[in-house]
């Protein structure tokens, strides 16, 4: 994750989804800055200006970055360029700290020079807009365009897509869920040898093409040119602002930005821009451990100074000794020492006064638990405001609610990736002649999945496949396949055939749903005859269960059965492709019921693709991928392709169908007969 940007506190603004590509900069738009830190705006023909950069790969980069598009934002301003002259201290922000996101994930995860270009589009209409528009472009060698995509010279995903191909999520950092915050579009541009983050700010303050400035617009264009540069410090603010309207609005506003944030890192980020500069000169952020005893220290998570030099010497202070606040202290202000010179950038010794100041701490809680600590500073003063301290204790707060969301959210998404590896198996068998090919994508919703897949030997030189799809998530979906699993390897290897293993595995699901029923009505009785809202689920699933054995002269012979499940697929190499089973009524829900087996051929060559509703039913809109039989069009297109391959066209194809991700557990399986050895 990147160091933290500027103040990113600003009016609520609706974000499209990330749709919008930047058009790359033709020859006479550029405008090449020979050091970090000058930019020299061109105009090109049209409404846009542009200026760019190449920063080496190393540390210092995002803070050259963040420099450079200070002083591209200070020149335009101060050239009354319209829409340069609406730019607000909320837009300087917040290009400040999407830049130094992009540059800084570019620096750890690539290591490469970094390009930075910073352009500013206005758009005409009938409703006239403008924009900023910010591309980091690293040149790491990994990065080629995807094999299946010859001869395209990029390609940009967006925001809103899981395409196939991305580097692992690890690469981004958590700094890309800032820019997705603070961003109307972003998105990611493939090219050989390149990778470019763009990132698309609307200018709000604009209303459109105007007539040459005038000098009242250039008088203005200066002064705000003033406040962008880099040199410039904002040490001096009205605390009159914090009356009866700025507090409260201050607030909501800092409850929005908090409100979801399911990453306590995050969250001490965005804290940490919100208080400075607006509150306070500098600003830290420590946060006990979680679960941690009366030993543990706590981890200084967050260190921000309105003069960004400032940042790293304050930082170095604050390590050599973590901040602790006595036992006894609730949540109101506490006075301490200024740790560190008012100007920790001079190599020079410190003057009478240096350390003039005034910090307070406060303790962050949450359900009366101590969660961690803020520290902000003034600096030149004797004591912060009393209005102040209260508005920055409420906020204090509102940080400890954001900050105890994000740990029950930690703790659960950790708690169900530990039962679902439990319930999942540790690996997959290897059938002989034919090779297979797992997609499994829980949804993102820090619960337990639904969906659960096994493939395993039995006696007999049969091999058995399943997957299924519990009801519901969470516990209730994790009992189900707890017990579904394991008594699918027990049945199977006791010799039953597919049809038998399903009726018994039928009755056991009701056998243990009438117990579950029976439990629950004593649990009622005990209760006075009040009914108890458990949030218990009736415990069905649907289930595609089948078994292969290999043949002498190659291919396999399927025996499969489908209760409530959507039917497999059998692809031929000719690209034909027709249901291989029958459709039957699901798990645990009709008592007398005899579940029957369809037998076929799997030759070299064939294809048989098992999925979940996940797959069949991913929404875009009011259509389904699976309307027309579009999961079938698809196999189709994957004649002649082994079964890795297949299943990762069949996944690229579902997450592509919508803008949004997919929003219930995604699975398939493909098995591919082996062709037959020359």
């Amino acid at each position: 994750m990147g160091a933290s940007g500027l103040s990113l506190c600003r009016n609520h603004r609706t974000r499209r989804s990330g749709t919008v590509a930047p058009i790359p900069l033709q020859r006479d738009q550029r405008d090449a800055v020979q050091r970090p830190g000058t930019a020299r705006a061109g105009y090109a023909h049209g409404p846009r200006l542009a200026s760019r950069t190449s920063l080496p790969g190393i540390p210092l980069a995002p803070s050259a970055a963040r420099r450079f598009v200070r002083a591209a934002l200070a020149e335009w301003t101060g050239l009354g360029v319209p829409a340069a002259v609406g730019f607000s201290d909320r837009l300087a922000d917040d290009a400040v700290t999407v830049t130094n996101e992009l540059v800084t994930n570019a620096v750890v995860h690539a290591g490469t020079t970094v390009d930075l270009v910073l352009r500013l589009e206005e758009e005409g209409g009938d409703e006239p807009s403008a924009a900023l528009v910010l591309e980091v472009t690293d040149h790491h060698p990994a990065r080629p365009v995807g094999a299946d995509e010859p001869g395209e010279p990029g390609r940009t995903r967006t925001k809103t897509e899981e395409p196939a191909g991305l580097p692992d999520p690890a690469e981004y950092g958590r700094g890309l869920q800032l820019v997705a915050t603070l961003a109307e579009s972003w998105g990611i541009t493939y090219r050989t040898g390149l990778k470019t983050v763009w990132a698309r700010l609307p200018v709000d303050d604009w209303s459109g093409p105007a007539a040459p400035p005038d000098q009242d617009s250039l008088r203005r264009g200066l002064r705000a040119a003033e406040i962008l540069a880099p040199a410039a410090r904002r040490t001096e603010r009205d605390d009159a602002v914090w009356d009866s309207r700025g507090a409260p609005a201050f607030l909501a506003e800092a409850s929005d930005l908090l409100a979801g944030q399911l990453d306590e890192d995050l969250v001490a980020a965005i804290a940490g821009q919100l208080l400075v500069p607006r509150l306070a000169d500098w600003c830290a952020i420590w946060l006990e451990a979680e679960g941690g005893g009366p030993g543990a220290e706590p981890r200084l998570a967050r260190v921000w100074h309105s003069d960004e030099t400032g940042t790293e010497p304050l930082r170095t202070a604050l390590e050599r000794e973590p901040l602790r606040l006595p036992p006894g202290v609730g949540s109101g202000p506490v006075p301490v020492p200024v740790p560190w010179p008012t100007h920790p950038a001079t190599e020079e010794p410190p003057q009478p006064g240096a350390r003039d100041g005034a910090a307070l701490a406060f303790r962050i809680t949450a359900a009366g638990r101590a969660l961690g600590t803020v520290l902000v500073g003034r600096e030149g003063v004797a004591q912060v405001p009393d209005a102040v301290a209260s508005l920055i204790e409420d906020f204090v707060r509102r940080l400890g609610l954001a900050v105890g969301a994000a740990r029950a959210y930690t703790r659960q998404a950790t708690i169900s990736r530990i039962l679902q590896r439990g319930l999942l198996p540790s690996k997959v068998a290897e059938i002989p002649g034919v090779t297979s090919a797992l997609v499994y994508e829980p949804s993102d919703d820090g619960v337990v999945g639904g969906d659960f897949y096994d493939i395993f030997p039995c006696p007999g030189d049969r091999w058995c496949f399943v997957l299924g799809d519990v009801q519901g998530s969470g516990p209730e979906a994790a009992v189900v396949t707890g017990l579904a699993r394991p008594w699918l390897r027990l049945l199977s290897r006791e010799g039953f055939g597919v049809g038998e293993v399903l009726d018994r595995l039928n009755r056991l699901l009701l056998d243990d749903a009438m117990e579950a029923a029976e439990a629950a009505a004593l649990m009622v009785a005990a209760a006075g005859g009040q009914q108890l809202h458990d949030g218990s689920q009736s415990r069905f699933l649907s289930l595609l269960y089948g078994e292969v054995v290999p043949l002498p002269g190659g291919g396999v012979r399927c025996t499969v059965a489908s209760a409530g499940h959507p039917l497999p697929l059998l692809l031929r190499p000719d690209g034909s492709v027709r249901p291989a089973a029958e459709p039957q009524v699901l798990l645990g829900v009709v008592e007398d019921v005899a579940y029957e087996s369809q037998v076929f051929d799997l030759a070299p060559g064939d294809t048989l693709l098992c999925v979940t509703d996940g797959v069949t039913e991913r929404r875009s809109g009011p259509l389904m991928f699976d309307d027309g039989d579009g999961l079938a069009r698809v196999l189709a297109g994957c004649a002649g392709l082994p079964a890795d391959a297949t299943a990762e066209r069949i996944r690229r194809a579902v997450h592509e169908f919508a803008e949004q991700p997919p929003d219930d557990d995604v699975a398939l399986l493909v098995l591919h007969a082996d062709q037959h050895a020359d």
